[in-house]
C-alpha cells in the first residue's frame, strides 16, 4: 500500500509549498537607541533660561544670560585659576570615596558573614548614621582645622553608610537555595563566600557605590562652602556673598556636568562588572 503524498499547492511563481514546509520565524526589529531623547529636557531648560534673560522676566543681576555665564566661565578658567579649585575638589572627593567605600566594604562583609560582628557594630553605627555629616563638620574642623583632612573625613562618613548597609543587605539577601546547593556540593566556608555569597551580593554593592560616588561629589560643595578657602564649594558661597551670579551659575553647571560624568562612569563600571546579569531593559 503506497503512502499518500502530501497535497502540493502551486503558486503563481511556480513555487511549491507543502504541509511539511517550516513556517518562517517571526522577527521583530528592535528599536534603535534614541539617545537624543535625553537632550530634549536640558535644551528646553537652556531655551527657557535664554528667554527669561532676553525678555527680562528676571533681572540680569539675579539671572545672567547663558552667553554672560559662558564668558564668566572662561574668565574664571584663565584669570582666576578655576582649574586649581576644581582639581582640589576632585582630589578631596576621590580620597573620601576610596577611604569610605573601602572601610564600608570590609566591615559590611564582616557584618554580613557574622551575626556577632553585626550585633557588635549595629547599635553604634545606627546611632552615628543618623547624625548628618554637616553636624559633624564643626567638631571635626576643631580637631583637624579647615584643611582637606576635615573635608575628607566628613565626606568619607557620608559615603560609608550607604555602601555598608547595601553590602550587609546584599549578603543577607543571598538565595537560600544557593547556600543549600553549596552544602550539597560540600563547598568549604571559604569557597561558599567566594563563589556564592560575594557574587550574589555584587549587584547590591555596585548600586551603593554608584549612589555614594554622586553623594560624595554633592557633599564636597557643602563641606568646602562651610569650611574652606578653596574648591568649587568655596567659590559658590563666595559668589553668593558678593552677588556674582554669573560665577555662581558657572559653578552650578560645572557641578552638574561633573556629577553626570561621575554617574555615567560608575554606570559603565557597574555594567562591566555585572555583564553576566541579564535584566529588563525597558
Amino acid at each position: 500500500m503506497s503512502a499518500t503524498a502530501p497535497p502540493v499547492i502551486t503558486t503563481a511563481g511556480n513555487k511549491k509549498v507543502g504541509k511539511s514546509t517550516a513556517a518562517t520565524p517571526f522577527k521583530t526589529r528592535l528599536p534603535k537607541d534614541n539617545w537624543w531623547i535625553g537632550l530634549i529636557l536640558p535644551l528646553s531648560i537652556l531655551a527657557l533660561w535664554q528667554a527669561a534673560s532676553w525678555y527680562r522676566w528676571v533681572p540680569p543681576i539675579f539671572l545672567p544670560s547663558p552667553a554672560v555665564t559662558a564668558k564668566a566661565f572662561f574668565k574664571m578658567l584663565f584669570a582666576d585659576s578655576f582649574h586649581k579649585d576644581f582639581w582640589e575638589s576632585i582630589s578631596i572627593v576621590s580620597q573620601a570615596f576610596i577611604y569610605g567605600s573601602f572601610a564600608a566594604l570590609v566591615l559590611g562583609v564582616a557584618a554580613g558573614l557574622s551575626k556577632n560582628v553585626e550585633r557588635f557594630l549595629g547599635p553604634t553605627f545606627d546611632s552615628i548614621r543618623h547624625i548628618p555629616g554637616i553636624a559633624w563638620l564643626p567638631l571635626i574642623v576643631l580637631w583637624l582645622g579647615i584643611g582637606a583632612p576635615a573635608k575628607v573625613l566628613v565626606i568619607a562618613k557620608t559615603v560609608f553608610f550607604p555602601v555598608f548597609l547595601n553590602t550587609l543587605q546584599g549578603i543577607r539577601s543571598v538565595d537560600k537555595n544557593y547556600v543549600e546547593l553549596a552544602k550539597v556540593l560540600t563547598l568549604t566556608r571559604s569557597q561558599l563566600v567566594h563563589k556564592v555569597i560575594i557574587p550574589s551580593a555584587v549587584p547590591s554593592i555596585m548600586v551603593s557605590l554608584r549612589y555614594s560616588a554622586g553623594l560624595a561629589w554633592a557633599m564636597v560643595v557643602v563641606a568646602e562652602g562651610l569650611s574652606g578657602l578653596h574648591g568649587v564649594g568655596f567659590l559658590i558661597f563666595r559668589a553668593q556673598a558678593l552677588l556674582m551670579t554669573d560665577q555662581l551659575l558657572v559653578c552650578m553647571v560645572v557641578i552638574g556636568l561633573v556629577g553626570f560624568g561621575i554617574d555615567r562612569l560608575m554606570f559603565l563600571l557597574q555594567k562591566r562588572v555585572l555583564r553576566w546579569k541579564q535584566g529588563f531593559d525597558g
